[in-house]
């Protein structure tokens, strides 16, 4: 049986997912769907409201943080993400929950905040590989979809400055951590918490080796561009982007 992921193919969760996976050498098919549309999809595969959603012979496993824990158990044990020992399993453990947390929502909310009034520019890479009548339908419903997002992630007058104080702090903190010298996060070597980190910071530094194509700083809104740049060029961010250039076309097995 070929694994199925199930996707929205911009999430910066789903990249997770398919970092894990490609990592590790393990094959998939990715089903990549529009937002909204893809709770059909999540739901018929035996997921719940939100994606990525892998589909194994034992079952689908809906979220991206026991996705990683399930491809890192068909891992080489030396390349594996999660350290045997367990006070520092828990370590990463307890990075990988605090970045889902509140790095992920909060730079997603930040970026849509910041590409929902450029329709064009935003489906042009958000729609990528979908199936041409989601596109479609996406386009046609832009309204419509732009009311359910707003609602979806309680986007209200403001909310972007919140936002990025949130970011900041999170980059901040790991910079903070990384201020001792240590190659990663959780010492010496690439953990699901580098990983994580690294994923979930996409959408504030804009990696050019991503999952699917994002945008170049030269096409985006000026402010936009200005967001990225700066985050690029904090220390995490710089980290952030060494990771995706070291790692993630890396191939353990």
């Amino acid at each position: 049986m070929v694994l199925r992921l199930i996707t929205i193919p911009i999430s910066h969760y789903c990249e997770k997912a398919r970092w894990a996976l490609e990592r590790a050498g393990l094959p998939y098919h990715e089903e990549p769907h529009v937002q909204v549309i893809h709770r059909l999809y999540a739901r018929r595969a035996g997921g719940g409201r939100t994606v990525p959603v892998l589909v194994t012979p034992e079952g689908a496993i809906g979220d991206s943080a026991p996705i990683i824990e399930w491809v890192d158990e068909r891992t080489p044990p030396p390349a594996r993400l999660f350290p045997d020992d367990p006070a520092q399993r828990e370590e990463v453990r307890r990075l990988c929950a605090r970045f889902d947390e509140v790095l992920g929502p909060r730079g997603r909310r930040l970026i849509y905040v910041h590409m929902l009034p450029q329709p064009e520019l935003m489906l042009s890479f958000n729609n990528h590989g979908v199936p041409p009548w989601e596109d479609r339908a996406l386009r046609v419903g832009w309204p419509v979809m732009m009311h359910v997002a707003r609602r979806a992630m309680e986007i209200t007058p403001g909310c972007e400055v919140g936002d990025e104080a949130a970011v900041w702090e999170e980059l901040d903190f790991v910079a903070e951590r990384l201020s001792d010298g240590r190659p990663y996060l959780c010492g010496e070597r690439f953990t699901a918490a580098d990983l994580t980190f690294a994923a979930l910071s996409a959408t504030v530094i804009g990696p050019s080796d991503y999952g699917t194509p994002l945008p170049s700083v030269t096409v985006l809104p000026q402010d936009t561009a200005s967001l990225f740049m700066r985050a690029r060029q904090h220390p995490a961010g710089q980290f952030a982007v060494g990771l995706f250039d070291r790692h993630r076309r890396e191939r353990v097995a």
